[in-house]
């Protein structure tokens, strides 16, 4: 890794902790961030999907996970109703993290407050209501009782991508046109947007927001613009967690997963101001090397790079989790994440990378070194931290390339 990249990082995220001490105390920085430290086993975030019955929840809860409707594990779906009680499905990777299939509504004599009474609506921390044509007034009389009880709600339209197949059919569209398969998929789009928003506009939404999107591929239309809405209004540490546990679709996905996890690395490095220091041979500084060793491995689990997430992906694109795989050149499996390998490591960066960073510390914020001691500690963790990220974005958007290459045919 350029050395210049840490150092500029290191910069950022001494000033931004020299700021926080200089409203709080140590020991109150201190504590705040032992509690954000370990997000992912730590926060949960509950999402329901609900909707209509047959309007394609289990799958949009499927494709959320990463998973195929076929898939071992997988939420069951069907052309009927298939859930008749709500359903809670884990993330494949952090079971922090649940997707609730909620039971289809809209049946006689069954109100929306009922509804989310039988639901157990406190639970969820927001809620997507998917429709696969028109939205109706089921639908608009549940926002309505969810906004009243002051939770999120998001109007989902599924399915364009059958909508816009139809349409070309129709107009008798050549697979190899391409200029008018493009104006057709805009126009379909376009027709679908505006229904969509003058159906909930008769049904009384004063200002409707509809978020379009296909099942069989959550980086096209509208999934991004909904997951960075949702995002925004989510609390500091919930949007983070989300940002970590939803599949990489998009180059942009891995830039947010970046982001957020520097923000946890700092965070992590923090804690090991405070905790008992493991020596490395030959140096004269040390780190806590089990932060680092768990901190790693959930790079490589945010990343799509342990093992279960390049299974499950592989299985998704139908390709060989070997050849997914064989691109990767810098992240190790989370099997041999170990102390040793941690240590290894240090010694081999102490040459230039942590003995800088320690010195940098120390200059930058000195009651670290000579109050607490941790200095050495935060600068160490940190330093290997990043080097670490950097090489997993690397290798995640290599990963997502060779995931995008057309099938080859045997």
């Amino acid at each position: 890794m350029d050395p210049a990249i840490t150092i500029e990082t290191l910069k950022k995220d001494l000033a931004e902790m020299k700021a926080a001490f200089e409203k709080k105390t140590f020991e109150a920085v201190s504590a705040e961030v032992q509690q954000q430290s370990n997000l992912l086993n730590n926060i949960t975030l509950e999402i329901a999907i609900t909707g209509r019955s047959g309007v394609g929840k289990s799958s949009f809860v499927n494709a959320l996970r990463g998973m195929e409707d076929y898939a071992e594990g997988a939420a069951k779906t069907g052309v009927t109703e298939t859930t008749m009680v709500p359903q809670e499905y884990s993330h494949p990777t952090f079971p922090k993290v649940k997707f609730w299939d909620l039971p289809g509504f809209g049946k006689d004599n069954f109100s929306a407050e009922e509804y989310l009474e039988e639901v157990n609506f406190s639970k969820y921390d927001f809620f997507i209501i998917i429709a696969s044509g028109r939205f109706t007034e089921d639908d608009t009389n549940l926002a309505l009782e969810i906004q009243k009880n002051k939770k999120k709600f998001y109007y989902v339209r599924s399915k364009v991508d059958v909508d816009i197949d139809n349409d070309r059919k129709s107009k008798g569209i050549k697979e190899g046109d391409s200029d008018r398969k493009m104006q057709s998929e805009k126009e379909t789009l376009d027709t679908v947007r505006t229904d969509s928003y003058d159906n909930l506009k008769a049904l009384g939404v004063s200002s409707p927001r509809v978020f379009l999107i296909s099942r069989w591929d959550l980086s096209k239309y509208d999934f991004p613009l909904l997951q960075e809405t949702i995002e925004k209004e989510q609390d500091e540490l919930k949007r983070d967690v989300l940002i970590m546990c939803l599949p990489i679709f998009t180059k942009d996905s891995i830039k947010k997963k970046k982001a957020a996890m520097e923000s946890l690395i700092w965070k992590n490095a923090m804690v090991s101001c405070t905790v008992g220091l493991i020596p490395v041979p030959f140096l004269s500084f040390g780190c806590d090397i089990a932060i680092v060793v768990s901190t790693m491995r959930d790079i490589c689990k945010v990343f799509g790079l342990d093992e279960n997430s390049l299974n499950i992906l592989a299985n998704r694109v139908e390709k060989d989790v070997e050849e997914l795989k064989s691109v990767i050149e810098h992240t190790p499996s989370t099997g041999k994440i170990t102390a040793e390998f941690v240590m290894d490591i240090l010694k081999r960066s102490a040459m230039w990378g942590a003995i800088t960073a320690v010195e940098m510390v120390l200059g930058f914020i000195p009651l670290l070194g000579s109050l607490y001691g941790g200095g050495s500690s935060f600068a160490t963790t940190f330093y290997l931290l990043n080097n670490f990220l950097e090489k997993a974005v690397k290798d995640a958007e290599k990963v997502l390339a060779k995931a995008a290459e057309p099938k080859r045919h045997k």
